[in-house]
């Protein structure tokens, strides 16, 4: 008979409720990010690809690669959305100066005024999850070997 303390997976049942409780307090993050966004007249991913433009490390604009890998796209995907980003004049593409090659994606001003909005909605919403959205309310799950 299986011990309902710990699953066949070997996973204990504290941390099956620490990744429940952290996918939930995600998908509620997500789900006030994509409402925050379609308020500003931005889809979701328009939102991402400003933010990760803007916080690509190191440099204040990233390449069409890099920002479909920031969010998950085929290479294709990010230049059809880098297109109606550009045609709402959200951003502005450039040819990188050294290897003509690559395209830079930079913010416009419109850009930056969308993103400085909804950031600080975001921060004001991340404030609000301080004592629930915590890498602490997870640690059942890292420490699985001390539960078992």
């Amino acid at each position: 008979m299986e011990n309902h303390a710990e699953t066949a997976a070997g996973m204990a049942k504290q941390q099956y409720e620490a990744l429940s409780e952290f996918r939930y307090q995600l998908r509620r993050f997500l789900h006030f990010s994509e409402r925050a966004a379609k308020g500003e007249g931005l889809t979701p991913l328009q939102y991402l690809l400003l933010l990760h433009v803007r916080g690509f490390p190191g440099r204040d604009w990233a390449t069409v690669g890099e920002l479909a890998e920031r969010l998950q796209i085929q290479h294709h995907g990010a230049v059809a959305l880098l297109t109606r980003c550009e045609e709402q004049g959200l951003v502005i593409r450039r040819k990188h100066e050294e290897d003509r090659r690559q395209v830079e994606v930079h913010l416009s001003d419109a850009g930056e005024r969308f993103l400085a909005r909804l950031a600080a909605r975001h921060e004001t919403e991340l404030r609000s999850l301080q004592n629930v959205f915590r890498v602490s309310r997870i640690t059942a799950f890292n420490d699985g070997d001390a539960a078992r």
